[in-house]
């Protein structure tokens, strides 16, 4: 019985013939995912934003009345610009408002504010049903925020100086730039889409981070050894060579992962569809990186062909002369 093999073996495709346009189109998204994050913000969940939180079902309608429930939570004198959006089905929605700084350590005004808007929600909608409330105070959301931040960080920075000790520092400022470009691209999608940004995003921020250093260290392996191996090919036709080679074990990890990531993002629960959505976008942009970000890199920070060669020091070239004499 064969095999099923996706990727043959004497698969040659020039992936680096494109890199230059392909660079281009990824510093242009890298910005535009940028500036949709300094324009149009993130949608930041309780986690990041503090405050109240509830999720409420209208059970027998099919759709949330947002607009109205807007006006009804707005006219509240406890509640300040309050956040109504549709959350999962179309008649579930989430309402997230902030606490006053005066609330700030006080559970009872939280408790207070949540059963207002509740009763207000019941007066036209008796059916509503609460599925949940969560409550963070402003402090801890800001510490929240920080230290997702500095996680980020720190995890993109100590994979950059691993690979830069276990490679060369060309290979680490390739690989911090291709995590660098995974992560603006899945900050831009949150931004345009306006998803919920919580603890759960980061988490699969750092999930991310991993699958593409995952798979930007295996091709950088193979680029390793093809140098010491074809020391007078050229640079482009030797990485071309190593992504081809790393090119079967790619397509099968990736589409492993997608086959057991599509059900959920389809079928999951909405609670998980942001953490799912950007992990499944993870995976395409972070196998994209590794062939037209962390690869071409290389050759624009300067990496030759001898690389390498171990370069013999003056007393093994004394040494050589001593022996040819002798």
């Amino acid at each position: 019985m064969r095999l099923l093999k996706l990727v043959p073996d004497d698969t040659n495709i020039k992936f680096l013939k494109l890199r230059a346009p392909f660079f281009i189109i990824s510093l242009l998204l890298m910005v535009a995912s940028w500036a949709a994050v300094f324009t149009q913000g993130l949608n930041y969940g309780v986690d990041f934003a503090g405050g109240q939180e509830i999720r409420a079902t209208f059970v027998g309608e099919a759709e949330a009345p947002v607009a109205e429930l807007r006006q009804t939570v707005t006219a509240l004198e406890v509640v300040e610009d309050p956040v109504i959006q549709r959350f999962g089905e179309p008649n579930q929605v989430s309402i997230r408002v902030k606490l006053p700084a005066e609330a700030e350590g006080q559970p009872e005004f939280a408790a207070m504010m949540t059963a207002q808007i509740t009763a207000a929600m019941r007066d036209g909608h008796p059916d509503v049903r609460i599925d949940g409330v969560d409550s963070v105070s402003g402090k801890v959301s800001g510490e929240f925020r920080n230290d997702a931040l500095l996680a980020l960080i720190a995890a993109m920075l100590a994979v950059a100086i691993y690979i830069w000790i276990r490679f060369e520092w060309q290979f680490g400022a390739g690989a911090l730039f291709a995590l660098f470009h995974d992560v603006s691209l899945t900050l831009g999608m949150f931004a345009v889409f306006q998803l919920e940004f919580s603890l759960q995003i980061i988490a699969a921020i750092l999930a991310i981070i991993g699958y593409s250093l995952n798979d930007t260290i295996v091709v950088y392996d193979r680029i390793r050894e093809n140098l010491k191996k074809f020391r007078k090919m050229d640079l482009t036709d030797l990485l071309d060579l190593s992504v081809n080679e790393t090119l079967a074990r790619t397509v099968m990890t990736s589409l492993t992962l997608f086959v057991a990531l599509l059900p959920l993002l389809l079928f999951g629960p909405a609670s998980l569809f942001g953490l799912v959505a950007a992990i499944t976008l993870g995976l395409f942009i972070g196998t994209y990186s590794s062939v037209y970000m962390a690869a071409p890199i290389l050759i624009w920070l300067g990496v030759t062909s001898d690389s390498f060669v171990p370069q013999e020091s003056a007393a093994d070239l004394q040494e050589k002369k001593a022996r040819g004499l002798s």
